[in-house]
């Protein structure tokens, strides 16, 4: 596995700001010290340029800074990085539901007057942690669920809306578009893509969509997220394919993309664990596509158990 290591040093009679701006820097992009004090990110596009960044503001403060890629450690295994990475977001994610027991504590009492502002800030707190939670701490999980539950009890949430249904014969020659390194709920739609309205789809990976393309699990999205359903559910209900396998699908799906447990089907952890492990194989996009199309193929499948399946048309799209 590939990574990134910053190294770098300030003048011993510089003022205390820069070290403090410096180590808060670090601590934000979740950066974790090795023996010498080196700071380690996985070789990422997003950590690169923190770091290129972060050694400019240094060269700038008459310091020096260097940042190098390397593919291994000398008596570091990966699996001993990562567990390094795992315990600094455990910690963060304690903090966080330390302030999250005092806020359930909260939620008996009469007056909840400012606890809609509160819950807010955890939320930012966890999608913060989120962010820099490079290989999906479990610790995350239960707090996602211990903030959804409070939202839940403070303001219920109104009725999904309805999808506005799209019919596949529109969609069978059109160019689609997705951020790279798909994740669960983007590899299951280009599977879904694949499996149902066009085996030779054109589907590309990128941040920026090009004119005409459908674009799907991105901000903007011609399909994304809909409230509390992910991009898959949202294809599905919108093309109106409905069967036993595919309703099982979207609740994996969902489950591991939002984090919420709603459905706690058996299969879910075993599907995160294999999605994990291609992210820790540093996997290219077509890689991360091919092998996504036979895992979704294959639960597909057993979860429908026949093995040919045509889904019906849903009665309604909701």
């Amino acid at each position: 596995m590939a990574w990134l290591v910053f190294s770098y040093s300030l003048p011993a009679q510089s003022r205390s700001s820069p070290r403090v701006a410096v180590w808060r820097r670090l601590k934000q992009a979740g950066a974790v010290a090795v023996a010498g004090g080196a700071q380690v990110l996985p070789a990422r596009d997003e950590s690169a340029e923190t770091f290129q960044w972060l050694a400019q503001e240094i060269r700038q403060a008459n310091g020096e800074a260097v940042v190098m890629r390397v593919e291994n450690f000398t008596g570091l295994t990966d699996a001993q990085l990562i567990d390094l990475f795992q315990s600094a977001r455990a910690a963060d994610y304690a903090e966080l539901e330390a302030d999250l027991g005092r806020l359930e504590r909260a939620l008996k009492s009469k007056d909840r007057f400012r606890l809609p502002e509160a819950l807010e800030r955890l939320r930012k707190r966890q999608a913060a942690i989120a962010q820099i939670d490079y290989f999906e701490c479990p610790a995350g999980t239960p707090v996602v669920a211990r903030l959804a539950q409070i939202e839940q009890t403070l303001t219920p949430a109104p009725p999904p809306k309805a999808i506005p249904s799209a019919a596949i014969a529109d969609y069978r020659d059109r160019r689609w578009v997705t951020r790279p390194q798909p994740h669960v709920d983007r590899v299951a739609c280009v599977w879904f893509i694949r499996r149902f309205i066009n085996p030779q789809a054109f589907i590309r990976y990128s941040l920026q969509p090009e004119p005409d393309e459908v674009t799907f699990d991105m901000e903007p999205a011609d399909f994304g997220h809909q409230g509390n359903r992910c991009s898959f559910e949202t294809l599905r209900l919108a093309f109106g394919l409905d069967d036993d396998g595919l309703r099982a699908l979207a609740e994996i799906v969902h489950d591991i993309d939002l984090h919420d447990e709603q459905y706690g089907r058996p299969e879910t952890h075993g599907v995160l664990a294999i999605l994990q492990g291609w992210r820790l194989a540093n996997l290219t996009d077509a890689e991360l596509e091919a092998r996504g199309l036979v895992l979704f193929e294959g639960l597909y499948t057993a979860l429908l158990g026949k093995a040919e399946p045509t889904p019906r048309r849903a009665k309604k799209t909701r």
